[in-house]
């Protein structure tokens, strides 16, 4: 799938699909490079009949393939965070508290009801 990541990774959890789009796979790509560490992939690809997709009022940016949750934490999610604001991801969302702390990342466009770039947290 490519240089540093493979399709098993990027798994729909509920189907199994994998579509992720390749403009955003080799954006990843580049990140990984410059973060010079592995990224562990928690989310990839999701089908719009994933739980987390259904209970949504429209279909998040999982299910275009242009999204990817990374687990960091700490100085190497700051590091992390600064590389992809200067590589162009329009759409990062932070969840670093508790348990399960990661960053989510995506490519899309700026649309009505999804305003692009921005940032969130969880």
């Amino acid at each position: 799938m490519s240089t540093y990541f493979t399709q098993y990774e990027f798994k729909c959890s509920h189907t199994g699909q994998c579509d992720m789009n390749p403009d955003f796979i080799s954006k990843l790509n580049e990140l990984r490079t410059a973060y010079g560490k592995p990224m562990k992939i928690t989310s990839g690809y999701r089908s719009t009949s994933h739980p987390i997709e259904r209970k949504k009022q429209t279909p998040g940016a999982h299910t275009t393939g242009q999204a990817a949750d990374i687990a960091v934490s700490r100085e190497d999610a700051f590091h992390l965070l600064s590389l992809a604001l200067s590589k162009g991801f329009t759409g990062i969302g932070i969840q670093q508290k508790g348990s399960g702390r990661f960053i989510h990342l995506d490519t899309l466009e700026n649309s009505e009801g999804r305003p692009r770039p921005t940032i969130w947290s969880y």
